[in-house]
């Protein structure tokens, strides 16, 4: 049994709690909200996850200090545009003990990556990234699951891999921890873009075609930011790139649909009713392509579809009549 830290009490924060609770360890949670503290605690329920009973053995809490003091490790689980704001509040705490980041997505302002933040905010942290294809509401109910942990440090990974694992739950390691965590970063803007394609009625060749072409795009940004091509074929790349655009749990997929049917992106954002990590990652991968001189054109067009407001069925007809091109 371990005692396990985990910071964020949305949707992905409790499936990773119920997960590790129901595998016996102890589970203290810091939400930043007083009504989800005392819902965990006194009825055992996630407003996220409304059909999940949480186990006896996850406690909230509202204070960094309780939550982390005794953690044998912390799991990083807030919304990326939150990272650097939430952790310089509990960085004090941590001391020598591992934080692996579960959050996908970059910090807006400053185009870092969230273990980047994390370093700058603390240098001699000891860090690791978990990814992979996976939904909270298919972990909370322990529908089979596979992740991957990247860190540099081999006893985060094998810690990280002998906590988590069970028939349910698979976990494979890796050292790229750039390229694990760009894969679940980028992914979401494909997903998006998923969302926006059958929003306006287009088909299974169209999807195919979006998410094939999309991996080429997140796996080129990646690799110019330091990732390693094989990483985005495996789990963090086009495992969690295929789980996102396919299913209706994926909020970033739902987003896209909706602005798919004409709606605007602040009626998305209110319909989705959580973070759409997808809409910030958008505007990043843009300026990154940019900066660092990458060919993307799936990215760029969705971008005129958001902040341009360029018609989604004329952003297709754009992208079906470029230049020809080999494969």
């Amino acid at each position: 049994m371990k005692n396990i830290a985990i910071i964020g009490s949305g949707s992905w924060g409790v499936a990773l709690a119920t997960h590790l609770a129901r595998t016996g360890n102890k589970i203290n949670m810091w939400s930043f909200s007083e009504e989800e503290k005392d819902l965990i605690n006194k009825e055992k329920k996630c407003k996220f996850l409304p059909n999940v009973e949480l186990p006896e053995n996850i406690i909230c809490f509202n204070d960094f200090e309780e939550v982390v003091k005794d953690a044998d490790f912390i799991l990083h689980v807030t919304p990326s545009k939150f990272t650097r704001e939430i952790f310089k509040q509990y960085k004090q705490y941590v001391k020598n003990k591992p934080v692996i980041i579960c959050s996908k997505g970059f910090e807006k302002d400053s185009l870092k990556t969230l273990d980047e933040v994390l370093e700058e905010e603390l240098p001699d942290i000891r860090l690791g990234v978990l990814s992979g294809p996976s939904h909270a509401e298919e972990v909370s109910v322990a529908i089979p699951t596979v992740l991957v942990i990247a860190s540099k440090d081999e006893e985060i990974l094998k810690n990280v891999q002998d906590t988590f694992m069970c028939p349910e739950m698979r976990i494979y390691t890796s050292s790229d921890v750039k390229g694990v965590e760009l894969g679940g970063a980028l992914k979401n803007i494909i997903a998006f873009c998923a969302g926006v394609a059958s929003g306006i009625g287009l088909g299974d060749n169209t999807f195919a075609a979006l998410v094939t072409r999309g991996l080429g795009e997140l796996t080129r940004l990646g690799v110019a930011l330091g990732g390693e091509k094989d990483t985005f074929y495996g789990l963090s790349g086009l495992g969690d790139l295929i789980v996102t655009c396919l299913s209706e749990h994926s909020r970033n997929r739902k987003a896209g649909k909706l602005i798919g049917q004409g709606k605007t992106l602040e009626e998305a954002k209110q319909e989705v009713g959580m973070v759409i990590e997808s809409i910030d990652n958008i505007e990043v991968a843009y300026a990154l392509g940019k900066k660092h001189h990458v060919y993307m054109p799936i990215v760029e067009t969705v971008y005129q579809v958001i902040y341009e407001k360029l018609d989604p069925k004329v952003a297709v007809h754009n992208l079906m009549t470029r230049e020809k091109k080999s494969e």
